[in-house]
This record gives C-alpha cells, sequence and structure tokens, in this order.
C-alpha cells in the first residue's frame, strides 16, 4: 500500500494562510505529474494544483493567485502554500501523484478549516 505523510492543517480565520507539507514513496516521487486534492464535507473531489517534475504548474481557477504549489523530489516531499484562506477552502487535502496511486479511502490527508 503506498504511503503518503501528509500535515500542515489546522484552524485558520478567513484569510489566514497555512503550508501543506507531504513525504511519500520514491517511487511515487519520480513520476512528472503529482499534486494536491481535495475532499470536502459533501464528498466532492478536486484537484487544487498541480506540479509537473520540472516545475510547471496548474492551479484549480478559485485557488489561483492565493495557493502555491512546490515539490522537492531530492526530498521526495511537495508543498502547499495557501494564502487568503476563504471557508469554501474547507476540507480535508490530500497529495498524491496523478492519477492518484491510491483510492481516497485510503489516504490519510490533513484537515483545513476555515472559520471565524
Amino acid at each position: 500500500q503506498v504511503q503518503f505523510v501528509e500535515s500542515g492543517g489546522g484552524l485558520v480565520q478567513p484569510g489566514g494562510s497555512l503550508r501543506l507539507s507531504c513525504t511519500g514513496p520514491e517511487f511515487i516521487f519520480s513520476r512528472e505529474l503529482m499534486g494536491w486534492y481535495r475532499q470536502n464535507a459533501k464528498k466532492q473531489l478536486e484537484w487544487v494544483a498541480t506540479i509537473t517534475d520540472d516545475g510547471l504548474t496548474n492551479y484549480l481557477d478559485s485557488v489561483r493567485g492565493r495557493f502555491t504549489i512546490s515539490r522537492d523530489n531530492a526530498k521526495n516531499a511537495m508543498y502547499l502554500q495557501m494564502n487568503g484562506l476563504k471557508p469554501e477552502d474547507t476540507a480535508k487535502y490530500y497529495c498524491d501523484a496523478k492519477p492518484p496511486s491510491r483510492p481516497v479511502e485510503l489516504a490519510q490527508g490533513t484537515q483545513v478549516t476555515v472559520s471565524s
């Protein structure tokens, strides 16, 4: 079973910031396309941001300009800097290759809650 460790989530007020971190197995981080996705309370899944192994990024329209994805292949690590957080960003956040290496039901994730 593929294991990732996501961390950095928490409770933050609207407008606040969080930095998510993720580490995982080398054979996954050698894949070209990786990213962060999230699942909200309605169980809706959406990709938030992706990054290629040479640093090309893409973002969900609703987070573009607020979130920044980065990766460090030497450390098998990936990050998501989230600024200007909004209540609609509340979700559980997961990192993985795209397409995902394991079903969300088996993923740990890290909870982000944006609320005043």
